[in-house]
């Protein structure tokens, strides 16, 4: 193999040259790993090799040691561990290191990359003890090219997610920082040098913390920070900035000194900044101070009366009357080119104004009223919009009674506004309205402003696909706000409910714009979820509209030829299901007349979708929604449903609609209870290849054992048959812990609380069945192994609400299933009576958790032999948490 052929290819542009020669790659990694790794070393420390050689060499090198998922990092990083020669890896080393002062950038750049790649390995396991020291030399007396790599690679070692890798650098704090500030100093004169200083600097600094804590190497750090912003290089200034947000998010509590002396002023200067990077860094610094300290005063009101209160400076507080303006003038330089989601100084500044409202209150509400009526008539339209937006960016945050008052002199105009000249202007007044409807509700008053509203919404809706998502966005809100309480006779909508949807019915029908039409469905959902009884009928009625659309899709099928043409199908598809979901849950039993051709629909929809297809997943949720409105009814439909069920279950390569199809079984039989008997062979058997199954992740583990709870539940004694398959299952996953490299994985943490609240809830289920049909003696194999479950729940910090009130629930469910004490002894241990005691007295637990601990704690009392008397205690209603992922 001619390895610089091979190279050279790999960046080719002919898709077929590039794959070719990365299967050659491949297979020369897989052959001769450490030959692999020693020559593409050689070729990237090798000066004669051209440019994209030595480039493509950096790269395979990297791709050698990273993996986007984790359980295939660890196997590339055990390769290294394990597989090559230390020779080897000093050798190979040698090489990325002797990169880092090739006269190309490029290769440096690789190499940066190289290195940190294995400093992920080596680094948290002491293994290159003498990196750092080697990267901090380089630094201070390398040559420019040296200088710069050397920082790059700083820079990606601390920017690396590793958990490991960053819990390691904190040990090498000094040597970064005497890198990374020596680069970084206004002495440097390569701007090169010290932009790649203030980058390495800003990923650098959460593992300097003990460094920070020193007054004197704090100050040093901040005075080489303020000095970067004043750079005449914008690339060293953005990056000066980025380190002030990271450091006001990390050390708010240091921050007061340098506040008052430089970072105020230095930090409105930024905002002035003629180039929008800078000013937007500047801007976001506010929004971290904002944030910061929203997340304080919360923290601090939840610990008041401790000891254990954080620091609190105020200071957007204090800023307000400097701040406030400036970001208000940044409001009003929009880009009318800029797309929706493009984000710029203006929607920088729109977003602190927002937060600055949130952490100030009512403060802020004078300097943003004096710009708004400064700027509502102004001729420029960016004023205009600036002040229309203002004024939505304070709905949330200040004093309702400041407010309401406002809100009510200026709804009129903003209502007017909707008739605005420039269509960014519409666009914000929508979504200005909105903001009002979400916070303000109480300012509206349904007889004077409910109708303006409403039309003006409509109008827009259909004036400007731009305005689109505003308009569907306030007209969901205002929905929301006025459906009153569920059931009631009548609210503010029903005078406007069959206008808004004989709109919302011809804006989907008519216009072309699918972002559009699927908004207004949207919007025709939150309408048909929140109508008063008064528009029940209206509700009924719209089902035939939605039926009758929905069948013409399916024909249509057969027509389309492209890709788009399947996609816009497939999207309207599940609109319209979406639509017959908020109408079922809506009429719940009065949906029976219409029950019939609901299902039969679905049923041909199913049968038509082609593989792959998005659809199914909503057609699924309809016919839960179905389900649980006809209860015991729905099981006429079972014998045509059930393969498409079982087939959906068995989709083991579409994890969606597999995890949606187990939510739909713990529906079904939730609603038929014991009629789901005939069925449940089937179900079992698929549930337990699930469980079993290594295509499928472990997030459907919880649901499925859930899901053998429910089952249990509705078929009382018959579930014996299955008993001890299951019960076998639930021992094995209770075994299940946070090991190894998984601990302090936040994803596997919430994975074992989420598991074992699916364990809890499957016996829950199994011990009422085994009750309901006089077989609780066939439980005794598995009552030790469920109190050592509830002892390592108790036991473990990160347990969370749902978990303890479901473990409550099982502590009583086995006292009542064994009312003659046969197995008082687990009762007298200390821990569970701590348990339920604890459970029952926190505070923040809902009345429902409180309630379950208390009657738990009754049933060990009992159990135990330490109730006083006899009392009549009613246990208190639990309900299973419905499983419906992705429903």
């Amino acid at each position: 193999m001619d390895v610089n052929q091979v190279l050279e290819a790999t960046l080719a542009a002919d898709a077929a040259t590039r794959t070719q020669a990365e299967t050659q790659l491949t297979q020369a990694a897989e052959a001769d790993f450490q030959g692999y790794l020693t020559t593409l070393s050689r070729e990237l420390a090798n000066e004669q090799a051209s440019p994209q050689v030595r480039m493509a060499a950096g790269l395979a090198l990297k791709n050698s040691f990273t993996a986007r998922d984790y359980v295939r990092l660890k196997e590339v990083q055990n390769r290294w561990e394990t597989q090559i020669d230390p020779s080897v890896k000093t050798q190979v080393k040698d090489y990325a290191l002797q990169t880092l002062s090739s006269s190309d950038n490029r290769a440096g750049l690789s190499a940066a990359q190289f290195i940190a790649s294995i400093a992920a390995i080596e680094l948290p396991r002491e293994q290159w003890p003498q990196l750092m020291g080697i990267l901090v030399e380089n630094v201070g007396s390398g040559n420019p090219r040296t200088k710069q790599s050397s920082l790059t690679t700083i820079g990606f070692i601390c920017e690396s997610e590793d958990q490991d890798l960053r819990d390691s650098l904190a040990a090498h704090s000094n040597a970064i920082l005497t890198a990374v500030v020596q680069g970084a100093r206004k002495e440097e004169p390569n701007n090169d040098i010290r932009n790649a200083a203030i980058t390495a600097l800003g990923d650098s600094l959460e593992f300097v913390r003990t460094n920070f804590e020193n007054e004197g190497e704090r100050n040093y750090i901040m005075q080489v920070i303020c000095e970067a912003t004043q750079a005449d290089d914008n690339r060293i200034q953005q990056g000066a900035y980025g380190c002030l947000n990271r450091i006001m998010a990390l050390y708010y509590e240091k921050m007061r000194f340098y506040m008052e002396k430089a970072l105020f002023g230095l930090t409105i200067q930024g905002m002035k900044n003629d180039e929008e990077d800078v000013a937007k860094l500047a801007v976001e610094f506010w929004c971290t101070v904002c944030e910061e300290e929203i997340s304080i005063e919360d923290d601090n009101s939840q610990a008041e009366g401790t000891e254990s209160l954080r620091p609190y400076f105020n200071f957007a507080r204090v800023a307000t009357q400097e701040v406030v303006p400036v970001l208000l003038e940044l409001l009003a330089k929009q880009d009318e080119d800029a797309a929706e989601d493009e984000y710029n100084v203006s929607r920088a500044a729109y977003q602190c104004v927002q937060l600055w409202a949130q952490a100030v209150g009512s403060n802020t509400v004078a300097p943003v009223l004096s710009f708004v009526e400064a700027n509502l008539r102004s001729e420029d339209w960016h004023y205009r919009d600036a002040a229309v937006s203002a004024f939505g960016a304070i709905m949330e945050g200040p004093d309702e009674k400041v407010l309401e008052p406002l809100v009510k002199q200026a709804l009129p105009v903003l209502i007017n506004m909707m008739n605005d000249s420039s269509v960014h202007v519409k666009d914000s007044a929508a979504y200005a309205l909105g903001r009002v409807c979400e916070a303000v509700p109480d300012a509206i008053d349904p007889t004077t402003h409910l109708q303006p509203l409403i039309s003006a919404l409509f109008t827009g809706l259909s004036s400007h696909p731009r305005m689109a998502s505003s308009c569907c966005w306030a007209l969901m809100n205002l929905a929301d706000r006025f459906a009153g309480e569920p059931g009631h006779p009548t609210n503010a909508l029903s005078q406007h409910f069959q206008a808004s949807v004989q709109h919302l019915l011809q804006v989907t029908e008519s216009t072309q714009d699918n972002q559009l039409r699927t908004a207004a469905y949207e919007v025709l959902n939150a309408f048909v979820t929140n109508a008063a009884n008064d528009s029940v009928a209206m509700v009924a009625s719209l089902s035939d509209v939605i039926i009758e659309r929905l069948h013409k899709t399916i024909p249509m099928q057969q027509q389309v030829v492209s890709v788009e043409d399947r996609l816009t199908l497939q999207e309207i598809q599940t609109s319209l299901t979406s639509v017959v979901i908020a109408i079922i849950q809506r009429l719940e039993k009065e949906v029976m007349p219409r029950a019939d051709g609901i299902m039969q629909l679905l049923l041909s929809l199913l049968q038509s979708l082609g593989p792959k297809s998005s659809v199914p997943d909503t057609v699924f949720a309809a016919i839960g929604a179905l389900a649980s409105a006809m209860e015991g009814d729905f099981e006429k439909y079972m014998q045509a449903f059930s393969p498409f069920l079982i087939n959906a279950l068995n989709s083991q390569d579409e994890p969606q609609l597999c995890a949606i199809a187990i939510g739909l079984v713990s529906d079904i039989t939730r609603a038929l209870e014991s009629k789901v008997q005939p069925f449940c062979d089937s179900f079992m058997n698929n549930l337990l290849n699930n469980l079993r199954s290594t295509s499928l992740g472990n997030q459907f583990k919880p649901a499925i054992l859930q899901c053998f709870g429910d089952i249990a539940q509705a078929i009382g004694g018959q579930f014996e048959t299955y008993l001890s398959v299951v019960g076998q299952v639930l021992q094995q996953a209770a075994g299940i812990s946070a090991q190894g490299e998984n601990v302090g994985s936040f994803e596997m943490l919430d994975y074992i609380v989420s598991l074992r609240e699916g364990i809890v809830d499957a016996w829950s289920g199994i011990i009422n069945a085994l009750r309901a049909g006089n077989n609780t003696s066939l439980l005794q194999p598995y009552i030790e192994s469920i109190f050592q479950l509830l002892q390592t729940v108790y036991q473990d910090p990160n347990r969370t609400e749902a978990l303890l009130r479901s473990s409550m629930g099982v502590i009583g469910d086995i006292s009542e299933a064994f009312p003659s004490g046969e197995y008082s002894q687990y009762f007298k241990s200390e821990w569970l009576t701590n348990m339920a005691r604890d459970t029952r007295a926190n505070k923040e637990f809902s009345p429902r958790t409180q309630d379950t601990a208390r009657w738990a704690r009754e049933q060990i009392k009992r159990q135990s032999g330490k109730a006083q008397k006899p009392r009549h205690f009613v246990q208190p209603q639990r309900f299973l948490p419905p499983v419906s992922p992705g429903v």
